[in-house]
């Protein structure tokens, strides 16, 4: 009976972890290896991930081809890459930027501070390629 599917589904997304702190996903790196990408919870619908970028990391520039990255900045400042000719904006603490199905992003902290901020890739199959 569809009523009872949609009250068990209903029960079921109820018990599932709703509220995360995003400082209990950070993981600071020393040095300037990789950025470092600490998934928060991951479904059909979208990956919440926490990024910890130090200063002279960088993300490379590249698309989501089958959907939209949003970033909400929590600390730090970056330069974010907003096309293939390398053109940027300076992005920092409150910013919440969004990269379109198929927009060139990526960023390159040129800042004193890490930078921390979380990313929403919806659906979670948006896949990835390098620009």
């Amino acid at each position: 009976m569809q009523i009872d599917d949609d009250l068990q589904t209903k029960k079921f997304n109820m018990s599932l972890t709703r509220i995360f702190k995003s400082a209990e996903f950070m993981q600071p790196t020393e040095g300037y290896g990789e950025p470092i990408r600490s998934v928060i919870t991951q479904s059909a619908e979208a990956v919440v991930v926490a990024w910890h970028v130090n200063p002279g990391q960088r993300i490379a520039a590249h698309v989501r081809p089958h959907g939209q990255d949003t970033w909400t900045v929590l600390s730090g400042t970056g330069e974010y890459q907003l096309e293939q000719n390398g053109r940027s904006q300076t992005i920092s603490q409150g910013c919440v930027v969004v990269a379109p199905t198929g927009c060139v992003h990526g960023v390159f902290n040129d800042g004193s501070e890490p930078l921390i901020f979380i990313s929403v890739v919806c659906p979670a199959e948006a896949g990835y390629e390098l620009a």
